[in-house]
């Protein structure tokens, strides 16, 4: 017979022992259980972090186990992510800002067509619910700012950039589990591109 499923997405019944060694399927669906009760506000975005960390380094069914025995499936009782991430969100504007800050779900895809504006991506307190966020890039002016935490990592090898400042660099931790993977693409001409965590001072610009 097999194995039955628990609320928290671990397996259990006859041959899942705590003991039992777990699996990369095993610590993704823990992981899709933490992310879900991020995002619906059963656990702070230091919870989730220190959990999620806990998830990947797990050994054991027994040791992803406690880490949602407090969180069962949440509202609904469907074991699936109460938030959902748009696949794709467009930010057009010209002058002036605009950005994402404080609690917010990460889509899959920003979509950036921009003259002389600023925008800011806070990540600090997201919900990201999947592990890349692509952001494609049509700029003339302007800056773009990303907060990002330890685990988040921002490449722009696929920026083309011209008479800009492009200041992205290796995570302030590289230690940390990567959470989140954000690629960086299309065009940008005279604009100021910046990635930091909060409290980091600005680096000196270098032109491209």
């Amino acid at each position: 017979m097999p194995a039955d499923s628990s609320p928290a997405g671990v397996p259990s019944g006859h041959g899942a022992a705590p003991g039992v060694r777990a699996s990369d399927a095993d610590r993704d669906r823990v992981l899709d259980v933490l992310r879900a009760a991020a995002g619906d506000g059963r656990l702070t975005a230091d919870e989730f972090n220190e959990r999620m960390e806990a998830a990947l380094s797990s050994r054991t069914l027994g040791e992803l186990a406690t880490l949602t025995a407090d969180l069962g499936t949440g509202p609904g009782g469907s074991g699936r992510p109460a938030v959902q991430a748009e696949n794709t969100v467009r930010l057009t504007q010209r002058g002036g800002s605009v950005g994402r800050v404080g609690r917010w779900v990460v889509p899959r895809r920003f979509k950036l067509q921009l003259r002389w504006c600023g925008v800011t991506l806070d990540f600090t307190d997201a919900v990201i619910t999947h592990d890349t966020l692509h952001i494609d890039m049509k700029m003339r002016g302007g800056s773009l700012t990303l907060v990002t935490k330890p685990g988040i990592e921002v490449n722009a090898d696929s920026l083309k950039a011209r008479w800009s400042h492009i200041m992205v660099g290796p995570s302030a931790d590289p230690g940390a589990p990567a959470v989140l993977h954000v690629q960086l693409a299309g065009r940008v001409r005279y604009a100021k591109i910046e990635a930091r965590q909060p409290g980091q001072p600005a680096r000196s610009p270098k032109s491209n």
